[in-house]
């Protein structure tokens, strides 16, 4: 899956990845491979971008979105803590 994320002044990340956990504004979730549509507002916390099973990087967010389409998921984020 294509994941970018995006800040208002630059792109953090842009590639493919196995898949990535979000800090949702009620709790973790996890996007992988082939993901249904969905848009859905983040709150504060860590976006930990899995790039195989064992290897992953991670961001501290201060708030967001995410949009899932066509197995592209695009990360808004306000701020990186």
């Amino acid at each position: 899956m294509l994941l970018e994320i995006l800040t208002p002044e630059k792109k953090l990340f842009s590639g493919d990845v196995f898949g990535v956990q979000l800090p949702g504004t009620d709790g973790l979730f996890e996007i992988l491979d082939k993901h249904a549509p969905l848009v859905s507002a983040l709150g504060k916390g860590q976006v930990k971008v899995l790039m195989t099973a064992s290897k992953s990087e991670s961001y501290n967010i201060k708030s967001g979105f995410v949009e899932v389409v066509n197995n592209k998921t695009t990360v808004l984020v306000e701020g990186v803590a």
